[in-house]
């Protein structure tokens, strides 16, 4: 069976106009894609650190896992603590306290903890007993509970 010439050429400009009309919506998805997969691309959210370099109240609180802050003479780690973030939840007082949450961000009782470092070496005593010094840089590090 033949198939008459008027109808092939408009089946054919049919498809052509299909696929022509096609392509833009295609690169637009595609770009709209490569924009949004964050390739090659900081993202300004991504940082989990906060450092004393670093205004520590434009970290995100759920990417949290470091707080950091410079020691000073005659201060504990949890007084400057709750200076640098009022926030900052603790079940305890003095020598007895426990810090549960910084900046929002708590520490899953069953999984985390907030561990404290004195340049970069864990403390040996609990956050209201760490008398700081200047120059010493005081750390906050979310921990998980080895099982």
């Amino acid at each position: 069976m033949k198939i008459p010439r008027s109808t092939s050429r408009s089946a054919s400009r049919s498809a052509s106009s299909r696929l022509l009309a096609l392509l833009p919506a295609t690169a637009l998805a595609a770009g709209l894609l490569a924009g949004c997969s964050g390739e090659g691309t900081p993202d300004a959210g991504a940082s989990a650190t906060a450092t004393a370099s670093v205004d520590p109240t434009q970290q995100v609180a759920e990417n949290l896992s470091e707080f950091s802050y410079a020691g000073e003479d005659g201060k504990t780690a949890l007084e400057l603590l709750e200076q640098h973030d009022p926030d900052a939840q603790v079940q305890g007082k003095g020598e007895n306290a426990f810090v549960t949450a910084i900046r929002g961000r708590g520490a899953d009782p069953e999984t985390e903890f907030w561990g404290l470092y004195v340049d970069d070496e864990m403390a040996q005593v609990g956050a209201g007993s760490l008398e700081t010094k200047d120059g010493q840089t005081i750390t906050w590090k979310l921990e998980e509970i080895e099982q």
